[in-house]
This record gives structure tokens, sequence and C-alpha cells, in this order.
């Protein structure tokens, strides 16, 4: 098959990838707010680890909660990823399906419904993430207001 090389014809390839690279940008935008997470709660393990009021007992409460909320974002990460992974095979497959004229409408659909379930587990588990986060705020601070000029 001859390759489609000419002007409209690497144009029309360009446009049909124009949505899913969006789409990336999107996910990429969800991976920087996930990796921000993830590196606060790693600070705060960091923090805690040279912390010598904390008693072992909330010590270890805590680790445990920081540590499975770091489990969920890690598998939020690592799914998001994927996504974007498939995605960026989409938007290839376009290009090339375009190029070589050949139908790639049953592979893109497969993978393009693949992203979106894998997206959206990544995002049930940001979510959990999340939530797990806000519930282990206490409706009371644990140290009292700090004030300098007493």
């Amino acid at each position: 098959m001859p390759f489609d090389t000419s002007l409209p014809g690497v144009a029309h390839a360009i446009q049909q990838s124009v949505a899913p690279v969006f789409l990336v940008s999107g996910i990429g935008a969800m991976l920087a707010v996930m990796t921000n997470r993830l590196s606060r709660i790693v600070d705060r393990m960091h923090d805690m680890e040279h912390d010598q009021s904390i008693s072992a007992t909330a010590f270890s409460s805590e680790w445990k909660q920081l540590a499975r909320r770091a489990g969920w974002i890690r598998w939020s990460i690592a799914l998001c990823t994927t996504t974007a992974l498939l995605i960026c095979m989409v938007i290839a497959v376009l290009f090339i399906g375009s190029f070589l004229n050949f139908d790639t409408s049953e592979f893109v659909a497969l993978a393009f419904a693949a992203a979106m379930v894998v997206f959206a587990v990544g995002l049930t588990l940001f979510l959990r993430e999340v939530m797990a986060a806000i519930s282990s705020m206490s409706a009371e601070p644990r140290r009292g207001p700090t004030n300098p000029a007493s």
C-alpha cells in the first residue's frame, strides 16, 4: 500500500490525533497532582522519623495510614501512566494507519476503551486516597496554636 504523504493526507492524520493528544495532556496534569500528593506523604513519613515527640502508638498508627495512602497513590499513578501510554498507542496507530491506508478502527476502539477503564480505576484509587486523607483529619488539632508572644 502506498504512503499518503501529501499535505492533505498529513493534515488528516494530524486532525485524527488532536483529541487524544489533549487527553494525554489532561492525564499529565492529573499525574502531576498525584505525584505531588505522593511527595507530601513521603515528606510526612520522613518528618515522622525525626520527630521524637510522637508516641510509639501514634507513630505506628499514622505510619500505617500513610503507607496505605502511598500505596493507593502509587497504583493510581501506575494506572494513569498506563492510560497515557495506551492513548499514545492510539495516536501512533491512527497516524500510521492514515499513512498506510489501513483500517485501524477496531484496535483504536479497543485501546481507547481499555484506556478509559484503566483511567477510571486510577481515578477511583486517587479518590480513595483523598477520602482517606480527609478522614484522617480530626475535628481538633493535635497541638494548639503557638503564640510566640507568650
